[in-house]
């Protein structure tokens, strides 16, 4: 595992009261740039799609009809199933895996 990188260490001080209203925001090309609080109320953010899962794969009509049949109470509902499922579910949430 290679080591985590940190920035440079600097010492703390004082909050300088003056320049409270000043942060840095790194730009495109890598350098930082101090920007005030209009320029932050301005600023956007461009989020790329490498964390967009998509749409779920969710089948709509199957939903549909699950959801007709439990409103007419012709959904099968078996007490064993549903207690092995909840036993399940408890048991992956303990899993160290």
């Amino acid at each position: 595992m290679p080591p985590i990188e940190t920035g440079p260490t600097r010492p703390i001080g004082r909050i300088d009261p003056v320049s409270s209203n000043w942060s840095t925001a790194r730009t495109a090309g890598g350098s930082l740039k101090r920007m005030t609080n209009a320029e932050k109320a301005e600023a956007t953010v461009v989020l790329g799609n490498a964390f967009n899962p998509g749409e779920a794969p969710v089948d709509a009509e199957r939903v549909a009809l699950i959801r007709q049949a439990i409103a007419d109470g012709s959904y099968p509902i078996i007490p064993m199933t549903v207690a092995d499922a909840i036993i399940a579910a408890g048991l992956i949430l303990r899993s160290t895996k």
